[in-house]
């Protein structure tokens, strides 16, 4: 009697699924949003006031057509590399938020953080105040600096409620005014750091240190 062959019992081969590529929308939002992150850099060096995509293709590696392909115009190109980089700042404290075994450890955490990216990054925070302050007499983007502006106030107010929770006590001021308080301490020390001072860090975390516990 004839054996069957094993190939004949071998379970046929499945191919494995095809990955879908994204779809057009979708692959030029990436796109948009690579080309915001690459420029970021030069546009945090020129400021609003003597940026233009021409100028930034200068100091890029892309050509002013192809930053003019995915981008009206200025405007577009900074309202969506601020909103990049403003993104990542409010998600990187998440964890200390989210970890911290105390409330000391959570105004640490926070503070070590915050001093950091005031020393290291103040050219794109400065283009986040610069951008903000155009809002108040520039109505095409000001829809984009009032969402980033709500995102970076969630982020404060993860970590006042947090530390209100350690403190078995509900927070004392609303979202809007805990997030005013230590946004306007940041961009003040931000103005002294980028003057010179070597201890704006230092001291804006002092400052921090003083009032976290009371908010």
């Amino acid at each position: 009697m004839k054996q069957p062959s094993r190939s004949a019992n071998k379970p046929a081969m499945r191919k494995p699924p095809t990955r879908q590529s994204p779809a057009p929308a979708e692959k030029f939002e990436l796109r948009r949003r690579e080309l915001a992150e690459v420029t970021l850099q030069t546009l945090a060096e020129l400021g609003y006031a003597r940026t233009s995509l021409r100028e930034i293709a200068q100091n890029s590696e892309y050509s002013h057509g192809v930053l003019h392909y995915y981008f009206k115009d200025k405007l577009d190109l900074i309202s969506c590399s601020v909103r990049e980089y403003k993104t990542r700042c409010a998600n990187r404290y998440d964890g200390i938020v989210a970890n911290a075994r105390d409330a000391d450890a959570l105004v640490e955490g926070f503070l070590a953080v915050l001093a950091e990216t005031l020393r290291n990054e103040a050219p794109m925070h400065s283009l986040w105040y610069d951008l903000r302050a155009q809002a108040l007499f520039e109505g095409s983007f000001r829809d984009d600096v009032i969402e980033i502006d709500r995102l970076l106030q969630d982020m404060v107010w993860r970590l006042v409620t947090r530390l209100a929770a350690f403190a078995g006590r509900p927070p004392r001021l609303s979202p809007v005014a805990a997030y005013a308080l230590i946004d306007g301490l940041f961009q003040k020390y931000l103005l002294l750091h980028i003057a010179g001072d070597a201890t704006a860090g230092d001291s804006l975390a002092c400052q921090l240190r003083l009032l976290l516990p009371e908010l």
